[in-house]
C-alpha cells in the first residue's frame, strides 16, 4: 500500500514521498513457529529469579552479576561460538559469578546507522524486519539451549513482544530512560531491568524511571496478536541503576557510586525498587577505550569487597562488559583486503577479545572468593 504526501503550501514544486507498509507475523505466530519449550521456559524463570534474588541481597553464594557479550549481534555463527565459550567458563565460575550473556539485536543510533540484527539482518540498508525477527529469535533460542541466561536492550516495545519470553535481564538505555512509553513497558516486563543513567551522567532520570516502572499503569499497547490494546501493567519490583558515565565523565568511582546509592536508598524507602548499582565498564566510563574495561572492573570489585583503602560496598551487585572473540571493532564494510568482515569482531562499539575476557573473569572469580 502506498500513501502520497504532498508538499506544503508555498512550495514551488511538488514533493511526493512513498510510505511502504510490509505486514509482519504477529508475536503469537512467531512464538508458535519458534517455540520455547516448557523445560527451557522453566530455565528462564529460574534464571530471572536468581538475578532478582541477587538484587535483593539474598543470593546464598553472594555472587557478582556479570553481563558480558558483543556490543551487538551481527554474525550468528560467531555469536554461537562466543556463547559456547562463555557457557563453558560459566560452568567453571558459577559458584562466585552469575554470568549473563549480552544478546543485543537492536541498536540505538544517535543519528543514522545499522539498527541491529532484528531490523537489517543482511546489513545492506534495505531492512527486512520479518527475517530479522526470525533470525533473532532462532539465535536466542540456540543460546538458551546451551544453558545461558540472556540480556538485551529494549528499544522498541513491539520488538520485545517477539522476544520477551527468552530474556532474563533487560537494559533500558540512557536515551530512552526518560520515555514514558519505555517506563510503561518496564512496568509490564517480567524480568529484572537495569536502567542506565542519562547521557549527561546524571542518575535522576534513571531513579525517576525506576519509581515510575515500579507502579501499575493503564496504557496503550499491543497484544500478542498484534492488536491495539489497553494494558494494565502490574509494576516491576526488580529495577536498578546501571552507571555508564556521561559526556566524557566517568561515574564508577567511590564518590559517584556513594552518591547514587544515597539517591536510591531514598527512593527505595517509599517505592519498590532495588537500591543497587551495576557498573557498565564500557561507554563513557571507558572513555571509548575498550581495554580500560579491565581496570574499571577490578576497581569496582575492589570497592565491593573493601580491598585496599575502600570500605566494603554491598550496594554494588554487578558489572557490564562489551566482549567478543576478537579485540576492537571494524567498519561495516570489513577490514580485510577482500572486503569481508573479520570473524568475531564487533561492527559497533569496540569489545574486549575472548582471551582478555576469560582472564578478567578468572581474576574476578578469585577476588570474589
Amino acid at each position: 500500500m502506498n500513501t502520497n504526501v504532498s508538499s506544503s503550501v508555498g512550495a514551488t514544486t511538488s514533493i511526493t514521498k512513498s510510505l511502504a507498509v510490509r505486514p509482519l507475523p504477529s508475536p503469537r505466530n512467531l512464538k508458535h513457529n519458534l517455540p520455547l519449550s516448557d523445560e527451557l521456559s522453566a530455565q528462564v524463570d529460574r534464571q530471572r529469579l536468581q538475578i532478582s534474588t541477587l538484587l535483593a541481597g539474598q543470593d546464598a553464594k553472594q555472587r557478582l552479576l556479570i553481563i558480558t557479550g558483543p556490543c551487538s549481534l551481527h554474525d550468528e555463527k560467531a555469536t554461537l561460538d562466543y556463547g559456547r565459550r562463555l557457557q563453558a567458563l560459566n560452568e567453571q565460575l558459577s559458584d562466585r559469578l552469575l554470568i549473563v550473556m549480552r544478546t543485543y539485536v537492536e541498536k540505538p543510533r544517535t543519528t543514522t546507522g545499522w539498527k541491529g540484527l532484528a531490523y537489517d539482518p543482511e546489513r545492506d540498508g534495505n531492512g527486512d524486519i520479518e527475517q530479522g525477527l526470525i533470525r533473532s529469535r532462532s539465535l536466542l533460542l540456540k543460546l538458551i539451549e546451551m544453558g545461558l541466561p540472556l540480556a538485551t536492550e529494549a528499544l522498541n516495545p513491539m520488538t520485545m513482544l517477539y522476544l520477551d519470553d527468552l530474556i532474563s535481564w533487560t537494559a533500558i538505555g540512557a536515551r530512552t530512560a526518560e520515555s514514558q512509553i519505555h517506563r510503561e513497558m518496564i512496568s509490564h516486563l517480567s524480568m529484572p531491568v537495569g536502567i542506565k543513567n542519562g547521557t549527561d551522567g546524571s542518575v535522576d532520570t534513571a531513579v525517576n524511571a525506576m519509581i515510575s516502572a515500579s507502579r501499575s499503569h493503564h496504557c496503550l499497547g499491543t497484544d500478542v496478536d498484534g492488536n491495539i490494546a489497553m494494558l494494565d501493567t502490574p509494576g516491576n519490583p526488580d529495577t536498578h541503576v546501571v552507571l555508564r558515565g556521561g559526556r566524557n565523565l566517568t561515574n564508577y568511582d567511590e564518590v559517584s557510586i556513594a552518591k547514587t546509592l544515597v539517591q536510591l536508598n531514598k527512593a527505595a524507602s517509599d517505592n519498590e525498587v532495588h537500591p543497587k548499582v551495576i557498573v557498565d565498564c564500557s561507554h563513557d566510563n571507558a572513555q571509548k577505550q575498550h581495554e580500560r574495561q579491565i581496570e574499571i572492573a577490578h576497581e569496582v570489585v575492589n570497592q565491593l569487597k573493601g580491598f585496599g583503602s575502600y570500605n566494603e560496598n554491598k550496594g554494588i551487585v554487578g558489572l557490564m562488559l562489551e566482549s567478543y572473540i576478537e579485540s576492537g571493532k571494524q567498519g561495516m564494510e570489513g577490514i580485510n583486503n577482500d572486503g569481508n568482515l573479520t570473524y568475531g569482531l564487533s561492527i559497533t562499539d569496540p569489545c574486549l577479545g575472548w582471551s582478555q575476557t576469560e582472564a578478567l573473569l578468572l581474576d574476578l572469580h578469585k577476588k570474589m572468593g
